[in-house]
Order: structure tokens, then C-alpha cells, then sequence
């Protein structure tokens, strides 16, 4: 039973109030038929609106079912509308880009029904309106009769208690008429149906109660409710409010609004894929920035790992922080933006930095503890290098075997001098061997072979000979081509080196260098060439005094030398494999680790070394003390006892010179001052370290430096952590020295990455601008969907749609686009690379480079659907909070 108690409604209209209803009270019973007569602009409609919930009173009361709706929130008017209430509209009212039956579902949809049963109910109420062939047509395909009773349909397939008919014979002739009348009266039957109309031959044709209003008061009623016979009991007020509370909560899903945005898209599919397309503008520019550097990053990775076996992990006596040094070299800059105000002209520190930076980034290491905790394999780290190599400070001294033409040195190499570049400084050998990792220079052609043999057969393929097995067996290394540098020709001796010298000194005086003939030279004559083994220490001979001294520039001395050291002998000729990327295109002499093993022995076992080793507090190439085992205070008892352990021959002429002293009249004190001063001059800052380091000497199990090969980068990376456990045990125990090794190709890789990284956040920001004009654009783009769907806002919220389900439907729509943009940004961006990576691969020879991340890609579509979801909130709710009376006028 419905009953409405002085409802009164009032409009505001300027500064004055349009009383539209005034104080109407009626009672309807549960089944009737009533009518509703009066003039246009009676307050008929407001009256229907108030009744169906779609308009909220200004006072009195509306009772349902004995229960007041005063305290009625707005989800319960919802829940109202979609359960006990069914609207037939003058004007249909169906979403027109629905089809039959989904106008027909639409309510159950609200509702929450599942989609068998939707479909079943909604069949049902098409048949009962007599439109069961027609449910799969659109609204426009049907005549105005047919439309009405589709609405009709859609009023009664949620089986309401209330149909609330507004002028639903209005726009139909007369026979559909007499059709859509039958129906509602047929209807009535188990229900209330209200109809209002301002036909009065309709009305008392099938009403069975007219109620008629002017101008916002009842005037009559054909049949009242009489109160005192016909009302509600308790038990039957229970019974209702059961039968409500089994109703349940309504509510749209998430995916039926999705279905619903999906299909009012697909009616304006041309501006569906305009918008989609503009918002995926700043997905694409993201997208192509992430694939090139995404590319760039995995290539530089790759020539990471692929350089690993030139740029193996380095760990040196003295270790230089090379990332310093570099950015010394550069110069800081903060000095070179910093403006100088002084006035003058002030000095910038670029070498000194760099000197003092490599300086304070030197750090010693304890090789010989360190060679231990390898050899004890930790870790298992044999398992995850391909070799560990061990390298020593014993120059390894290579000659000519022929001699015809005096001693000719071949390794160290000697070619860059002949074109006038000296490579002898000392501090510039020790940086150069810092970087290369050797204790050799990088000029020379002269190169250890690594100590695990299975690696020769995978890097290197036989040319010609064999492989060495001995320490006195070398190969000649040529290119891919059988071809060898001229500068190897050179160093080996096969070509003459004093043609440089005249070439350079024809370049000198400006004159015309003639080209050089190509030369070639048979397998056989290569490996017919045979080499002396020099220790550093067969270069002095001892001299009659007892000293030593450096015969090298002595070529009758040096000829006698190399004619009676050990030969090495070339037994074959070698290529890199088609696995080897890491070979040298200029060719070299590959000799085995036993070589140099050979040649500290050597160096060991001289005369010149056991003299040193044997008198450490005496330097052998002056005969003088050294000044570190001389004492400050120098006395004449020290004097005489130095004398004493001096050789007899040097001895004698020292005591000459004591007594030449005395002669002339000095005292002793006198004596010891000259002696200091004389000895001062002799000395020359010699150590006992530093002559056995000058003569070769090394330690096998205390080397120059360690070179890691890891497998791959994988295992660099387990290599850095077994190190890093170490120095963690170093630190925690206080005792010994924490590894410090140069990884160049990671230093060098590091800021690589560092720079395309700077780069890609600096596009992605000016890119990111687009994404929010995009979103902007989605904003604008959903506020006019809005406005063009205010009327099917209206039917929505009519047919029991909540301020929610309003929202979500447009807040789907944002999720569409959003989602459509994200995708069609990165197939776009897909399609892109494909040139791209064509232009690339032929400008730098780099192959597939630019290619979209998996992750960075669903990534980007995600931000494309939260950006289109933030830029459709407002919109959003600005539909939510349309008047559903106000909606539904709109046309």
C-alpha cells in the first residue's frame, strides 16, 4: 500500500518559490489502476516523480508499505526504484545505443542478476509486450508503438510492485494506443499502475480510480481509500519489510560498466580512435625513449661481457683508482663553472689533481696472501673463471737469435722509439701496466698465452705447426686473413727498424715519404724463426773493484750475451677462432706461462743477484753502504769497520784516501765530515729492494699481478661478492690488507650507462608533458560524453541506477580509453622499432637494437589507465550529482 500524507513540493525560481505541489494527500492500493487527470503544468509529473523517488519532497510524508521514507538515504530511493517501482516514459526513453533485450536488461543489470538469468527475465517481458522477434534490434528500428513497449518491458522485468506511467499514449496514434492501454491494464491485474494522462476518455476507459488535481491540490477522487476498512496490520507491515530486506543491496559491476562505456564507444568508434590515438602520443614517445635505452643498455651489457676476456678483473701490487684519474683528466665541474673574480689570472690544477687523486686512489695489496686465498680455491671459484693468470715484474728480454748484425732486442718492443715516441718513462710504464693489467707495456707484441689449456683450443685455430708444450715454444699469432701488423714485423726483427728512423727524419725535413712494398713470408719461414732468452741480470758484468756494472749498451758485451742464452724456438701458426672475439688484429708471439716462470728462475739463480742478496747492506753497483743502513751519527770506528767488510781492492783505496786525509792535517772529525759528504754523492738513493727489482728479481708466489677471467657476467658477479666477503672478513678480524682491483670495462660501462640514463630521464620528462595534455584531453573528451549522455543519465537513475553506478559507468569509460591509448602506444612503438632498428643497424652496425620492455611496456599502459582514470574523475562526478528529473528532460 502506497500512501502519500500533505506532499508538498516547492521550487525555487529567482528570489521567489514555485509551489508545484500543495499538501496532496492519497492512498493507492496494492492492485489498481489509477489515472491521474489534470492540465499541463498541474503538477501531475511532479506528483509521479515524488511517488517513483526519481524527486524528493519538500514536506509531508511518503509511506511505503506502512514504513515512513523520511529517513530514507539515497541508496535507499535506489534500491526503491530498481526493486518496487517500473517508469514508462512519454517520450520511451531507451538508450539508443542498446539493443532490445540490453534495454530490457538494463535494470536487472543494476541489480546485480547474473547474466543467464538477465537474459531469461528480460525474453520473458519482450514476450509478454509481444516483441520477442525484435530483441535484437536497435531503438531506431522500431516503430513509436513498438518503442513504448519496450519501455514497458523494461518497467516489468524486475517485477515491480508500482508501474508509473507518464502520458504513455501521448506520442503513439490510436490504435497503439488501445495497445500500450491493454498491456497496463492487463498489468494491473497483481500490481499498481499509476498512469498520468490529461486524456480523460482513457482514463475512464480503463482506470479503475481517476484522481484528478489542478494546480498542485486533489480535487477528486473516484474512489477513495477508506482507512478505517482498508490498511496495513503490524503483521503485514513485518511481512513487507521482510520482503524488502530479502531484496538485497543493488549495485552495477565493474565489468558490466565496462561492457556498457564498451558499447556507447563503439557508436563513435571514429572519435573512440582519435582520442585513443592522441592520448597514446606521450606512450609512444616514452616508449620509443625506453627501447633505445633499454637497447643501448643490454648492448653495453653485451660488450660487457664480451670484453670480459680483455678486460679480465685486475689486481695489482698498487692499484690506481682509474675512475679518478679520469675525472681529474676531465677537470672538475664545479671549478669550471665557477667564476674567477680576482682580477688575474689564476691557475687551474688539472695535473696535479689527477697526479693527487691517483695518489690518494692507490692502494697496496698483499699479493701474496691474496695468491694463497686463490690457490685454496674459495668458493669453489675455479668453477666460475675460465682461468686466473699470474704476472711478475721479471722483464721478460726477447732478442734476436741472429746476431750477424749485432744484438737486436725484440721484446720489450723497441718500434715506438725508432718513430721517436719514448715509452721508457718510468711512471708512464707503471700507468700503462695499471691499465693493462701486466707487468709488460702495451706496446709490445709479446703476449702470455692464459694457463688453461682447454681455452687455447676454443680461441685459437691452427694454422700451421702446433700448439707449444714446452717453456722454450712460442707461436706466431696472425688475423682471421693470415695477415700480421708491419709494427709486429718490426718488433720481431723481419723488417728494420732504421727505416722508421729515416722515414720519420724524411718526415721531419718535410720530404716525401715513399710507400713501404708489401712483404709476405711462407709458414715454413716464420716458423724457422728461433729467439734468445735474456734475463734482466745477464746484463751486468762484475768489475775488478767488486762492483757491477750495466752492460747493455756495450754491443760486443750484449752480442756475447744473446749468443749464449737459451733458445725459444716458434713451432706454430695461429688465428682466433670464429668464437674469439677478444684476439688482436696486429698480431703477436703467444708464449706459455712456463716462460716467465723460466725467466724468474733464471733471474733468481744469477751471479749478480747472489751478490746482492748476499751483502743487503751494501750496494753492488757503487761498492757504498746504503743510506738507510748507515747510521746518522758516522763515526771513525765506523769508518774503519765499513772498511773492514769492504771487498780488499776497495778496501785499500778507501784506507788510502783515510790516510791522505790524515796527512793533509785533518782531525778525525774532519775526516768523517768529508768521508759523509763523499759518500752522499755515491750513494744515489739506492735500496737493496731496489737493485733486486732493478735485476728482475720476483717471487712465484708473490706476483706483480692477478688477472680473474669469469665465465660470463654472471659469474662476475659471484667473482665481486667472493672478494667482498673477503674484505668483510678482513675488516672484521682488523688483520691483513682488503683486496683493491680495477674492473675498467665495469668502470668505463658505469658511465656509459650513467650518461644514457641522464639522457632517457631528460626526454622522458619533456615527454611526459604530452601524457598530461593527454590526460587533459581524456578529460575534456569524457566531459562531453556527459553532456551528450545527460539523458541516459537520467533513465539510468530512473530504472534504480545510484549516484555510483553513474559514476563507474563514465569512470569505465576512462578506463577504455585509457587502456586502448596504453596498448595502441606500444604497438605503435613495436611497429616504430622496426625501422628504427633498420636506420641503426645500418648507421652504427648494431642489430635489434631498440626494443620495447616487457615490463616497462605494462608498465606504461598502467600509467596511461591511472592517468585517463585521474583526468575522468571530475567528469565523473559531475554526471553522478545530475538531477535525474532535470536529466531526463533532456534532449
Amino acid at each position: 500500500m502506497l500512501e502519500l500524507k500533505g506532499i508538498t513540493k516547492d521550487y525555487p525560481a529567482g528570489d521567489s518559490v514555485v509551489h508545484a505541489l500543495k499538501g496532496i494527500s492519497v492512498t493507492f492500493r496494492d492492485q489498481e489502476f489509477v489515472s491521474i487527470l489534470g492540465q499541463s503544468g498541474c503538477g501531475k509529473t511532479t506528483l509521479l516523480n515524488i511517488i517513483g523517488g526519481l524527486d524528493q519532497y519538500t514536506r509531508g510524508d511518503l509511506v511505503i508499505n506502512g514504513r515512513s521514507t523520511k529517513s530514507y538515504l539515497d541508496r535507499d530511493w535506489d534500491t526503491y526504484r530498481n526493486h518496487s517501482v517500473g517508469f514508462v516514459f512519454q517520450s520511451y526513453n531507451l538508450i539508443p545505443h542498446q539493443n532490445v533485450i540490453a534495454n530490457v536488461e538494463m535494470a536487472l543489470l543494476l541489480s546485480g542478476a547474473p547474466k543467464a538469468e538477465r537474459r531469461q527475465r528480460a525474453e520473458e517481458a519482450l514476450a509478454q509486450v509481444g516483441l520477442a522477434e525484435h530483441m535484437h534490434k536497435r531503438p531506431n528500428q522500431l516503430s513509436g508503438g513498438q518503442m513504448q513497449r519496450v519501455a514497458i518491458a523494461r518497467a516489468i522485468v524486475n517485477d515491480p510492485e508500482i508501474i508509473l506511467a507518464d502520458e504513455p499514449t501521448g506520442a503513439l496514434d490510436t490504435d497503439t494506443s488501445v495497445e500500450v492501454m491493454e498491456i497496463l491494464k492487463r498489468l494491473s491485474r497483481d500490481r499498481l499502475v499509476i498512469m498520468v494522462t490529461h486524456n480523460p476518455q482513457l482514463a475512464e476507459e480503463y482506470s479503475d480510480r481517476i484522481v484528478r488535481i489542478s494546480d498542485g491540490v486533489l480535487i477528486s477522487d473516484s474512489n477513495p481509500v477508506d482507512s478505517q476498512v482498508e490498511y496495513l496490520t503490524e503483521e503485514q507491515i513485518q511481512e513487507h519489510a521482510v520482503a524488502d530486506a530479502r531484496k538485497g543491496k543493488r549495485g552495477m559491476s565493474y565489468l558490466s560498466a565496462i561492457m556498457l562505456s564498451f558499447n556507447n564507444l563503439m557508436t563513435k568508434k571514429g572519435r573512440t580512435f582519435l582520442t585513443a590515438f592522441a592520448g597514446s602520443i606521450g606512450i609512444i614517445g616514452i616508449a620509443l625513449i625506453l627501447s633505445l635505452s633499454d637497447g643501448a643498455q643490454n648492448y653495453i651489457a653485451e660488450t660487457e661481457e664480451s670484453t670480459m676476456g680483455d678486460y679480465p678483473l685486475t689486481i695489482q701490487e698498487t692499484s690506481i683508482d682509474i675512475a679518478s684519474m679520469m675525472t681529474s683528466m676531465m677537470g672538475t665541474a664545479g671549478e669550471a663553472a665557477s667564476e674567477n673574480t680576482s682580477g688575474e689570472v689564476e691557475s687551474k690544477d688539472l695535473v696535479t689533481d689527477m697526479v693527487t687523486s691517483v695518489a690518494d686512489g692507490a692502494n697496496e695489496n698483499d699479493m701474496e696472501a691474496i695468491k694463497k686465498w686463490l690457490d685454496s680455491n674459495p668458493g669453489d671459484i675455479n668453477d666460475y673463471v675460465t682461468a686466473i693468470e699470474y704476472s711478475y715484474d721479471t722483464p721478460l728480454n726477447v732478442y734476436k737469435s741472429d746476431t750477424s748484425d749485432g744484438p737486436v732486442q725484440v721484446n720489450p718492443a723497441t718500434v715506438m722509439d725508432s718513430l721517436g715516441f719514448s715509452t721508457s718513462g718510468s711512471t708512464q710504464t707503471e700507468m700503462m701496466s695499471s691499465m693493462s693489467g701486466t707487468s709488460g707495456s702495451s706496446y709490445d707484441v709479446w703476449t702470455a698465452l692464459l694457463p688453461n689449456r682447454e681455452l687455447w683450443d676454443r680461441d685459437y685455430d691452427i694454422v700451421a705447426g702446433r700448439m707449444p708444450e714446452s717453456w722454450n715454444e712460442v707461436v706466431i699469432y696472425v688475423d682471421r686473413n693470415d695477415r700480421i701488423s708491419d709494427y709486429t714485423l718490426y718488433a720481431l726483427g723481419l723488417l728494420d727498424q732504421s727505416d722508421l728512423r729515416g722515414m720519420m727524419a724524411d718526415v721531419i725535413a718535410g720530404k716525401r715519404v715513399e710507400e713501404v712494398e708489401q712483404t709476405s713470408y711462407t709458414y715454413d719461414e716464420l716458423m724457422d724463426l728461433a729467439f734468445k732468452l735474456v734475463p734482466e741480470s745477464s746484463k751486468y758484468a762484475e768489475q775488478d773493484d767488486g762492483t757491477w756494472l750495466d752492460m747493455e749498451d756495450d754491443d760486443a758485451y750484449m752480442t756475447d750475451v744473446v749468443n749464449s742464452a737459451e733458445e725459444v724456438r716458434v713451432v706454430g701458426i695461429v688465428r682466433p677462432s670464429e668464437d674469439n672475439d677478444s684476439g688482436s688484429n696486429w698480431g703477436a708471439v703467444l708464449y706459455t706461462p712456463e716462460l716467465m716462470e723460466h725467466m724468474v728462475g733464471l733471474v733468481n739463480d744469477s751471479a749478480v743477484v747472489e751478490a746482492q742478496q748476499g751483502n743487503p747492506s751494501t750496494d753492488i753497483f757503487t761498492g757504498m753502504p746504503f743510506q738507510d743502513s748507515s747510521t746518522d751519527e758516522l763515526t771513525m770506528e765506523g769508518i774503519e769497520a765499513l772498511i773492514s767488510q769492504m771487498p780488499a781492492e776497495q778496501g785499500a783505496q778507501l784506507q788510502a784516501y783515510v790516510d791522505q786525509l790524515r796527512s793533509e792535517g785533518l782531525s778525525d772529525e774532519e775526516i768523517v765530515s768529508a768521508f759523509s759528504r763523499q759518500m752522499s754523492q755515491q750513494t744515489d738513493n739506492a735500496t737493496y729492494d731496489g737493485n733486486l727489482e732493478k735485476l728482475g728479481v720476483a717471487d712465484l708466489d708473490d706476483p706483480y699481478s692477478i688477472n680473474i677471467y669469469p665465465n660470463d657476467f654472471e659469474a662476475k658477479e659471484y667473482v665481486d661478492n667472493l672478494i667482498a666477503e673477503y674484505n668483510d672478513d678482513i675488516a672484521a678480524s682488523g688483520e691483513g690488507t682488503e683486496i683493491q682491483y680495477t674492473d675498467i670495462v665495469g668502470t668505463l660501462m658505469s658511465s656509459v650507462t650513467d650518461i644514457v640514463n641522464a639522457i632517457t630521464y631528460i626526454l622522458i620528462a619533456f615527454v611526459a608533458i604530452s601524457l598530461v595534455v593527454s590526460s587533459i584531453m581524456i578529460g575534456i573528451i569524457t566531459y562531453i560524453s556527459v553532456l551528450e549522455r545527460t539523458k541516459e543519465i537520467g533513465i539510468l537513475r530512473a530504472i534504480g541506477a545510484s549516484k555510483r553506478d553513474v559514476s563507474r559507468i563514465f569512470t569505465a569509460e576512462t578506463f577504455i580509453i585509457g587502456f586502448v591509448s596504453g596498448v595502441l602506444g606500444i604497438a605503435v612503438t613495436v611497429l616504430l622499432d622496426i625501422p628504427a632498428n633498420m636506420i641503426i643497424e645500418q648507421v652504427a652496425g648494431v642489430a635489434d637494437l631498440a626494443a620495447v620492455p616487457v615490463g616497462a611496456g605494462v608498465a606504461l599502459v598502467l600509467i596511461s589507465v591511472v592517468l585517463s582514470l585521474v583526468a575522468g574523475v571530475a567528469p565523473s562526478r559531475m554526471a553522478a550529482k545530475k538531477d535525474p528529473v532535470t536529466a531526463l528532460r533532456t534532449e
